[in-house]
């Protein structure tokens, strides 16, 4: 269909793949345990919004430019990493105010336009998704594809479709969990630092990451 072989074994992958925990996957659990469900599904929906900004990539050679252009891979890296501290050190200290100005993991000021944009940043700004779809998706393109352009955005959509039915259902499962076990305001404070940790580990990984 549309040039491709094996969809199949594509969709397999790919729902294997997804269900691999990872920043995103961090980010959506994030939100929805401290914030409920709404928010978790915004931040998927972000997600799923950034992971098609990869796939365009891909479908027009961007990808390709970043994996040959080692100046290029390292500036989106540094940025994407720079991002991922930024929400860890946020969440680090909101975490440790005092209980009456404790700042959950989206502050009462912030916005769902907000939390969408976090969720699209935090998948945009990672290089290795980028390289990720330039690496797997050509697997799955005839190479007597009329139109290889098409078959990767058809193999990308379906990859993010099955992405985001996961991540909604990683989502609702989050929210049940923290509203049953741990619905407190101490909870969110200690849930916060974790998160916030792990995302600046994450981010100074990213950063020392080799170009090639």
């Amino acid at each position: 269909m549309f040039g491709t072989h094996d969809l199949w074994l594509f969709v397999l992958s790919g729902l294997l793949l997804n269900i691999t925990p990872g920043p995103d996957t961090l980010y959506i659990v994030g939100r929805s345990s401290t914030d409920g469900w709404r928010a978790g599904a915004v931040a998927a929906l972000g997600i799923a919004a950034g992971t098609l900004v990869h796939i365009c990539a891909a479908a027009l050679g961007l990808s390709a430019i970043l994996a040959a252009s080692a100046a290029a891979f390292t500036a989106v890296k540094l940025i994407g990493a720079a991002y991922l501290l930024y929400i860890g050190i946020s969440l680090i200290r909101s975490a440790g105010k005092s209980q009456s100005s404790a700042v959950t993991f989206v502050p009462q000021s912030a916005t769902i336009r907000g939390v969408f944009l976090q969720g699209f940043f935090t998948n945009v700004l990672n290089p290795k998704v980028a390289l990720f779809f330039l690496a797997f998706l050509p697997q799955f393109v005839g190479a007597d594809a009329s139109s290889k352009p098409l078959a990767f955005l058809f193999l990308g959509v379906v990859f993010d479709f099955n992405g985001t039915l996961w991540n909604l259902l990683v989502a609702w499962s989050a929210a049940r969990l923290s509203t049953k076990f741990g619905p407190s305001a101490a909870f969110k404070r200690w849930f916060n630092r974790c998160v916030g940790f792990v995302f600046v580990l994450i981010g100074i990984r990213l950063a020392f990451t080799p170009a090639h």
